[in-house]
């Protein structure tokens, strides 16, 4: 409690008097990596940083991780890439604890820097917390809690932007596909959404793994920036166990019986609702500031055209039956190289098969006429 109290004390001075206090020789600057949680915004773990002075008595995380689900239209703000995000300071004691409360893993990084480095980096840190600077649009490559510490430590070693050393020839989807290995829906829906920027080459460190490698390879001044890596806490062993309604399974039983109950209604109502997918994943791009969003080819899938399926004659439905299918091919031909096509091609047999089967067309004589 004396330690929050004087944390506490020592801000409003900064806030007051516009003065920070000289920092000893032994003050610490680290870099914190925290692993991945159970919720969605925690899935790809956490970046924050850590300055330690005893003499002092400073021992404070700066986190630019903050959010506020209070804030008006929360989910609608962050669908379209204008929610604010900002940073906030809290006890080492209080940072650690929510982590430890959680099993969340916790790497600490030392940095090898001057005391006017030190001192530089703290007063740049303390005099956001006043101004709007402390407030950062998020995006979800481009700025985040990841972005934001990596860019105040490239601006202080001179290096922007810090060196990237993990596979850069890989694109971003495929660098985020291992995190959802036990999270299937969240597996789903992120590679429905995301579009053609997540298949762009991972260039840039946005990741908290990927920035705790990069500056564990970084050298600044002929000497590793790194003086010391060490854990804070161990993450708790979860053991992963299989449901069958958090996995592929469960799509695959719903559609093959849809197929089963060969109704047209029922190919119609669930074409009709892809169609209604396909007009927000079009939508989205225009209204989103979300670049991620944009140029989404999932829409050649799950068509705009399909809402028209249940308002055609039969002449005319046919026609967009055919093109809808010529685009289905096109579509598979964007997903051979997919990470997730294997998720997809469920969806893909299935809504050619209905096509064909509303359509008229039975090839090979293979597929029971349709009620």
């Amino acid at each position: 409690m004396l330690k929050k109290t004087l944390l506490l004390l020592f801000f409003f001075s900064v806030n007051s008097f516009s003065q920070n206090p000289k920092l000893s020789e032994k003050t610490k600057v680290s870099i914190f990596t925290c692993g991945r949680g159970e919720e969605l915004y925690s899935t790809f773990g956490h970046t924050a940083l850590r300055m330690k002075d005893d003499e002092n008595q400073l021992d404070v995380v700066f986190n630019y991780g903050a959010f506020d689900f209070r804030t008006e239209n929360f989910y609608l703000k962050f669908i379209k890439g204008d929610l604010q995000y900002f940073m906030n300071v809290t006890s080492y004691e209080d940072f650690i604890l929510e982590y430890q409360t959680d099993e969340r893993e916790v790497i600490e990084q030392t940095l090898n820097l001057p005391l006017a480095k030190k001192q530089k980096l703290f007063e740049t840190l303390s005099a956001s917390l006043y101004t709007y600077e402390r407030y950062y649009t998020y995006k979800f490559i481009d700025r985040n809690c990841t972005t934001m510490v990596a860019d105040k430590i490239s601006t202080l070693i001179g290096q922007k932007p810090l060196e990237k050393v993990d596979d850069t020839s890989i694109s971003y989807r495929k660098v985020l596909y291992p995190y959802f290995e036990n999270y299937f829906w969240y597996k789903l829906g992120i590679n429905i959404i995301f579009g053609a920027k997540t298949d762009a080459k991972a260039a840039k460190v946005f990741l908290p793994i990927e920035l705790m490698h990069s500056l564990d390879k970084a050298i600044v001044d002929g000497k590793p920036l790194v003086s010391e890596k060490k854990t804070i806490l161990k993450g708790g062993i979860k053991e992963v166990v299989f449901s069958f309604f958090n996995s592929i399974y469960l799509i695959i039983v719903i559609l093959l019986l849809l197929i089963l109950m060969n109704k047209r209604f029922l190919f119609l109502s669930y074409l009709f609702l892809c169609g209604i997918l396909g007009v927000f994943l079009c939508i989205v791009g225009l209204y989103s500031q979300h670049q991620e969003v944009l140029w989404n080819y999932n829409a050649l899938l799950f068509s705009p055209l399909f809402l028209t399926l249940p308002f055609l004659k039969q002449t005319n439905l046919n026609k967009i039956c055919k093109l809808s299918i010529a685009i289905i091919f096109i579509y598979a031909i964007i997903m051979i190289n997919k990470p997730y096509l294997l998720i997809m091609l469920p969806f893909m047999i299935s809504t050619i098969y209905m096509l064909l089967k509303i359509s008229g067309k039975n090839p090979l004589k293979l597929l029971p006429s349709i009620k």
